[in-house]
């Protein structure tokens, strides 16, 4: 993982809004309608080349190709192995809304009605997973190489679904529990790993279930089974990532990417004894919405080993507001001051287009949050590094 001894990096988490015409195709292949798959894969090799060259312009370091061939951050992995499938709803097990959403009776009818994969098919495991079809997977590390070659930015990475993400949101109907079924993905996952490493790409581990899973899947168990539970996935990704340096992977976690009221959160300093154990060096969490800003003080007194890379979001991933560059500069200040100036990347809370075509935060607004955060990064560089003329 890219780190710098002379400014602070710029990511963000993944995701990011596809274009109409390739959000249509993507829609078919999810639905098993009919469509044109040749046209599917020029439209989204155009599409990585053009979200690559915008987050460059915009001053991003660390890029990727805005998840353009994937329908949502975990589903995408029904193309590549065995044993998970679309169907069209009846026998799904029941997923309980998430735990604040009790408390607001007035927005719950109205939220519960729009959240979800109500633009996708539902998806379920049915049988045994092993990897299966790496032609997704050659495509995008294919397609990010070529973008990169034209656009060049400093670092490029791609995300994949953690084997504990997926043994959340996509229910079990083939294995007896969930122990099992987890121990499956590792072996099922670990090729999409290695090849992006081997590509030379930064490998991304999408882990919201760490987080968000506490008040969603799990709000029956206990906090200490909870912990449990996800201590048993950070073995599980640490077993499928065994051959991966550790400076060459980053994982992500955070509390579900919607604008509801979160005050169920298991605050992030219960996580700090898990995340210490995960193999990648990389740390994303959510640091700017108004939930979890205030925890920079908790990250403070974290003991976390001196590998550990931070990258706070800095940018509110449901919030159309456009942060100021010198409040992101303040955000990326008080991480510096904990572990360092040369231990800190600055990012964002989560993905702009977590699932394709909700538009949370709308394209255009998306890009200046980025020029923002670009401008943010480069105060606080300045202010870190001490340099003549710094804001």
């Amino acid at each position: 993982m890219k780190l710098s001894s002379e400014r602070i990096l710029t990511t963000h988490v993944g995701s990011l809004p596809r274009p109409d015409d390739l959000l249509v195709l993507l829609r078919k292949e999810d639905l098993g309608e009919p469509f044109d798959v040749t046209a599917l894969y020029a439209r989204v090799t155009t599409a990585v080349a053009e979200v690559v060259s915008a987050q460059v312009a915009a001053g991003l370091d660390i890029v990727n190709d805005g998840e353009m061939g994937k329908i949502s951050y975990h589903l995408y992995a029904k193309h590549r192995l065995t044993g998970l499938e679309s169907i069209d709803g009846t026998g799904v097990p029941g997923r309980p809304p998430p735990r604040d959403m009790l408390d607001f009776p007035d927005m719950a009818a109205e939220f519960l009605s729009r959240v979800g994969t109500e633009m996708m098919k539902s998806t379920v495991c049915k049988g045994p997973v092993s990897f299966a079809n790496r032609g997704p997977l050659d495509r995008d590390i294919a397609n990010l190489t070529a973008a990169a070659k034209v656009s060049k930015p400093v670092v490029t990475f791609l995300s994949s679904v953690s084997p504990g993400c997926l043994a959340t949101y996509v229910p079990k109907m083939y294995y007896p529990n969930r122990d099992a079924y987890r121990e499956a993905l590792v072996e099922a996952l670990r090729p999409e790993y290695e090849a992006i490493h081997k590509a030379g790409i930064v490998l991304q581990l999408d882990c919201p279930d760490l987080a968000g899973a506490r008040y969603t899947d799990y709000q029956a168990m206990t906090e200490a089974e909870f912990l449990a539970d996800a201590e048993k996935s950070i073995e599980a990704l640490n077993a499928a990532t065994r051959n991966i340096p550790a400076e060459a992977m980053r994982m992500h976690i955070c509390w579900l990417n919607y604008a509801g009221p979160h005050t169920h959160d298991l605050p992030v300093r219960k996580l700090f004894d898990v995340l210490a154990k995960a193999r990648p060096a990389g740390l994303l969490f959510e640091g700017a919405n108004p939930r979890h800003e205030h925890e920079w003080e908790d990250w403070k007194a974290a003991k976390l080993p001196d590998n550990k890379v931070l990258i706070p979001g800095v940018l509110d991933s449901t919030s159309n507001f456009v942060e100021h560059p010198l409040l992101i500069a303040q955000r990326l200040g008080r991480y510096a001051d904990i572990v360092g100036r040369e231990r800190v990347i600055v990012g964002t809370d989560c993905g702009f287009g977590t699932y394709a075509g909700r538009k949370g935060v709308y394209p255009t607004v998306v890009q200046a949050k980025f020029r923002a955060m670009a401008e943010g990064a480069k105060i606080a560089s300045d202010r870190l590094w001490q340099r003549k003329g710094a804001a």
